[in-house]
């Protein structure tokens, strides 16, 4: 443990060192105000004994001074030193920053008793803070985990649900244009019956990497909506910039070769259907999933292994 000690008495500096030092403890000797700040401010001591009358700035001013360098988290406990014994005296230094008074003469015993206190104070709010800090960890993971899919690792359907709408919101603010892509894997229930369920598990993994790696700004979001649906939500995007990324997610799964021996297409293909719009005052975002599911049809109902565009006015 270290401890500033600030005193401007040279004789009672040496016996506080003395006391200190046989607690196991490293000094930091300060004579007055401006030195201790400076010391404080270099060497981070555990513990701050401070004398109250110093021939600069006084202790209380010092303890300001301390407590204004602390960060959000920190706390280094100060304890006055004074023979002023008065109750305004010992208020004025708690509300300084102080946290313990000890009346001069110091008594070895009582220091050492006070000390050995602050000590474990310094140790139980460690361990607080560390405990504070793997919960937060546990906290962000958790929350990490409640907006994934346990399958594929994109967002999860009720992600999918809190993110177009806060995004729905934000174009009618800004009066942009939201795109939304709803992707269906061709001949999914085939593909199982023909592999088994675990080469369809991850056949899904596969694809919703490659609809995720074929996003390239931070706003774009991935989503799996059900099932062999995905969802592809683009902020700021207008119908036709939403037409590349739909065939760029297109070529892409076209490029993992994933051999599907009951499709005519001989692999594992998907179909998207788009959708864009500009909110107006009362649409809801329902408008846009509903315009999207029904391009996916057409695109299904074409052909499959395709992307078609709404042609409703609401979709932009």
């Amino acid at each position: 443990m270290k401890i500033l000690i600030v005193e401007d008495s040279r004789s009672n500096l040496l016996v506080l060192t003395q006391y200190v030092e046989r607690f196991g403890a490293t000094v930091l000797p300060a004579e007055n105000g401006e030195t201790a700040v400076a010391s404080f401010a270099a060497g981070r001591p555990d513990l701050v004994l401070l004398d109250v009358v110093l021939p600069d700035i006084d202790g209380f001013e010092v303890a300001r001074r301390i407590r204004g360098m602390e960060h959000d988290g920190e706390w280094t406990p100060i304890i006055f030193l004074s023979s002023l014994g008065k109750d305004e005296d010992i208020e004025q230094g708690i509300m300084a920053g102080g946290d313990d008074y000890l009346h001069k003469p110091v008594s070895e015993v009582v220091l050492g008793a006070k000390v050995r206190a602050m000590g474990r104070l310094i140790q139980m709010r460690s361990s607080l803070v560390t405990l504070a800090s793997k919960l937060d960890v546990a906290n962000q993971e958790l929350q990490r985990l409640s907006a994934s899919d346990g399958l594929t690792g994109i967002a999860n359907r009720r992600y999918f649900d809190e993110h177009i709408a806060r995004e729905w919101r934000r174009a009618r603010r800004n009066a942009s244009s939201l795109a939304l892509m709803m992707c269906d894997v061709d001949h999914f229930k085939l593909f199982n019956d023909t592999y088994g369920h675990q080469a369809g598990d991850d056949c899904l993994r596969r694809v919703a990497g490659a609809i995720a790696t074929s996003l390239e700004r931070g706003s774009d979001m991935a989503a799996r909506y059900g099932g062999e649906e995905f969802s592809v939500v683009l902020s700021e995007t207008t119908i036709g910039g939403a037409l590349i990324v739909a065939e760029k997610i297109r070529h892409a799964v076209h490029a993992l070769q994933i051999p599907h021996a009951a499709s005519s297409l001989g692999r594992v293909t998907l179909s998207i259907g788009l959708a864009a719009a500009v909110p107006e005052l009362n649409d809801p975002y329902a408008t846009l999933i509903a315009a999207a599911d029904r391009a996916l049809y057409q695109a299904k109902h074409n052909g499959r292994d395709r992307v078609c565009r709404a042609s409703t006015a609401s979709a932009g």
